[in-house]
C-alpha cells in the first residue's frame, strides 16, 4: 500500500496475510530470492530509494511448520526529479558596480554530487557550471532572467529546470530629498527631511550633509524639533549599500525666520465712550507668509471671538472693556506667530450730551409712512448729523441715499423695508449719541419706547396692524420667547423693574408677528450719576 509503482522519497507498506484463525505465526520475508528475514506481518519502508525496488515474497512459520510462499509482488521505484531553486544576493534589484551572487540549490535525495548548468533568458547555452556564480562588478548587460539545472556526477539522475528569476541592474541612483511641512519655517517649528530611493531596494544607509560640511550617517527621515536659526542651510543626502554610494540628491534650502510677534492697535483710542465705534487691528510682520488667519482673544479666554485682521465694534458697551490680544496661523501652511501682548480697551459710561429723537416715538414703523429723526442737545444742534448703518447698504449719512437733512433733523417721507438700520447722531469731531435700532416692515409692529425706561415708571406696549386695529382684536405678547399676555392689543406694566428688561414682540394670530425690540431699564441711581456729571450745583 498504497501501490507498487512509487517515486523516491515515498513510503510503502507490504502486508503478509494468512487465515486469521491461526495464532503464534512468524513471518518470513524475501526480496529478489535473497536471504530470508523474520519480521512482522506488516513491513513498512519510509523514504524509498531506487534500491528498495524489487520482487517481494513472504511465508509464515509456526514451530517447524512453514506455509508455501506467497505470490511475488514487484515494487518499482522511479526516480523523482528534485526541485531546483535560484537565489540572488544581495537582491534581485541592484545598481551598476555592485557584486551579485547567483546560487542554485537542488534538493536531490541520494545524490551526493551535482554538476550545475546556468542559462540566461531561455538560451540553451550554458554560461556557468558552478553552484554559485558571481558577477563583480555588475553591469547593465548582465540584467535578465536566470535559471539552473543539475545532472548527477558519475550517474544518470537529473533535476528539473528551475523557475526563472529576474536580475534588474540600474544605473547610479539619485535620491529625492523632500521637506515637510515646508522649507521656510519659524524658530520653534518642527521640520522633517526625507531621503527617498527606489523602495524595492533594502539595506540602505543614508548619508546627510548640510552646507557641504562633514557627512553623518542617519535614517532616511531626519526630523528637527524646535528649530533654531542655525538649523537653516542647504541640505543634501545620498544612500550607501555594500560600500557603493548613490549620487547626491538635489539640494534643498531650509530657511529659519524668527517667530513674529503680532501687535494690537485700537482706533480711535484705547479709552473711548460708550456708544462710540472702535476698531481693533492685528498686525503681524512675518517674513515669507503671504496670508494669515487671525484669532482674537479677550481677557485671557481661549475662545476666539473674531478671525478678521480688523474687528470693528460699532457701538461700544461697558461690557466691551477689557484686555485684547491676537494670534496668527498661516493660511494653507503650518507656521504660526507668537501671541501678542494684551492691549487694554477702557470704556467710560458717559456719552456725548446729545439724544436722537424719533418721531413717531417708537422703534418699529410701517412702510410708506413719514419718519423724522432729530439730534437734540443743550448747545448747537446744527453740528450734529444723523447717520445709519445696515448690513445691506453699509454706513451712510442722511440725504446720501435716503431722507433729507435740515439742520440736525433728517426726514424721510415714505419709509421702505431697507430703512431697517441702526441710527445715531454724530458730530464733526466724531462724537456719537446712543444708537437706536429701527425696524420698518409690513403687517404687524410693536409700539415700544425708543429710549430706556426708568425703574418705577409705567411701560405701555401696543400691537399695531398696518391697515386698521379693530377694538376687539386680540394679540399675544412675548418676552424673551415666552408668552406673557394673551388678551387685547395693549399691554401695561405699571411699575417697571430691572427684571422687565429683555426682548419683546407681539403676534396677531390672523395677521402675523412683529419684529423683536429690546426694552432697556435704567435705575434712578444711574440717572442721578448722569445729572451729577452734567450739572453744576450751587
Amino acid at each position: 500500500e498504497p501501490q507498487s509503482l512509487l517515486f523516491t522519497g515515498d513510503s510503502v507498506t507490504l502486508r503478509c496475510e494468512v487465515d486469521q484463525s491461526w495464532d503464534g505465526l512468524e513471518f518470513i520475508w524475501s526480496k529478489n530470492s535473497n536471504t530470508e528475514s523474520a519480521e512482522a506481518a506488516t513491513k513498512t519502508i519510509d523514504s524509498l530509494k531506487v534500491s528498495d525496488g524489487g520482487e517481494y515474497r513472504c511465508r509464515a512459520r509456526r514451530g517447524e511448520y512453514y506455509t508455501h510462499y506467497s505470490e511475488p509482488v514487484t515494487v518499482t521505484i522511479l526516480y523523482k526529479r528534485p526541485k531546483v531553486k535560484v537565489s540572488i544576493k544581495p537582491d534581485q534589484h541592484v545598481f551598476r558596480g555592485e557584486t551579485v551572487t547567483l546560487r542554485c540549490d537542488i534538493n536531490g535525495e541520494a545524490v551526493t554530487s551535482w554538476q550545475y548548468s546556468w542559462y540566461k533568458d531561455g538560451s540553451v547555452s550554458v554560461f556557468s557550471e558552478l553552484q554559485e556564480h558571481i558577477f563583480s562588478p555588475v553591469t547593465e548587460s548582465v540584467a535578465g532572467k536566470y535559471s539552473c539545472y543539475g545532472e548527477e556526477r558519475g550517474g544518470s539522475r537529473t533535476s528539473n529546470i528551475s523557475d526563472a528569476v529576474t536580475l534588474t541592474v540600474s544605473d547610479f541612483l539619485k535620491p529625492t530629498l523632500t521637506v515637510k511641512p515646508q522649507s521656510s519655517l519659524f524658530t520653534g517649528d518642527s521640520v522633517t527631511l526625507r531621503c527617498e530611493v527606489d523602495q524595492s531596494w533594502d539595506e540602505w544607509e543614508f548619508i546627510w550633509s548640510k552646507d557641504s560640511n562633514t557627512e553623518s550617517t542617519e535614517a532616511a527621515n531626519k526630523t528637527i524639533d524646535s528649530v533654531k536659526v542655525s538649523d537653516g542651510g542647504e541640505y543634501r543626502c545620498r544612500a550607501r549599500r555594500s560600500g557603493l554610494y548613490t549620487n547626491y540628491s538635489e539640494p534643498v534650502t531650509v530657511t529659519i525666520y524668527g517667530k513674529p510677534k503680532p501687535k494690537v492697535s485700537i482706533k480711535p483710542d484705547q479709552h473711548v465712550f460708550r456708544g462710540e465705534t472702535v476698531t481693533l487691528r492685528c498686525d503681524i510682520d512675518g517674513e515669507a507668509v503671504t496670508s494669515w488667519q487671525y484669532s482674537w482673544y479677550k481677557d485671557g479666554s481661549v475662545s476666539v471671538f473674531s478671525e478678521l485682521q480688523e474687528h470693528t465694534v460699532w457701538f461700544v458697551r461697558m461690557s466691551d472693556a477689557g484686555k485684547y490680544s491676537c494670534y496668527g496661523e498661516e493660511r494653507g501652511g503650518s507656521r504660526t506667530s507668537n501671541i501678542s501682548d494684551a492691549v487694554t480697551l477702557t470704556v467710560s459710561g458717559v456719552s456725548p450730551p446729545v439724544s436722537l429723537i424719533v418721531s413717531p416715538s417708537r422703534t418699529q414703523h410701517f412702510t410708506s409712512v413719514s419718519l423724522s429723526l432729530s439730534c437734540v442737545n443743550q448747545s448747537n444742534s446744527d453740528r450734529w448729523r444723523v447717520r445709519r448703518y445696515s448690513d445691506i447698504l453699509g454706513l451712510i449719512d442722511c440725504s446720501s441715499r435716503w431722507g433729507s437733512q435740515t439742520g440736525s433733523t433728517c426726514t424721510t417721507s415714505s419709509t421702505i423695508t431697507s430703512d431697517t438700520a441702526v441710527y445715531w447722531c454724530q458730530s464733526e469731531s466724531g462724537e456719537i449719541s446712543q444708537p437706536v435700532n429701527i425696524t420698518v416692515q409690513l403687517g404687524v409692529i410693536l409700539e415700544s419706547p425708543v429710549h430706556p425706561v426708568t425703574e418705577g415708571d409705567t411701560l405701555t406696549l401696543r400691537c399695531l396692524y398696518q391697515h386698521s386695529t379693530p377694538p376687539n382684536l386680540r394679540a399675544d405678547f412675548y418676552k424673551d420667547g415666552s408668552l406673557i399676555q394673551s388678551q387685547n392689543t395693549e399691554m401695561i406694566i405699571s411699575t417697571v423693574s430691572k427684571s422687565h428688561e429683555g426682548f419683546y414682540y407681539c403676534k396677531q394670530p390672523e395677521r402675523g408677528e412683529s419684529p423683536k425690540s429690546w426694552i432697556s431699564v435704567r435705575s434712578e441711581t444711574s440717572i442721578l450719576k448722569l445729572l451729577h456729571n452734567h450739572c453744576v450745583f450751587d
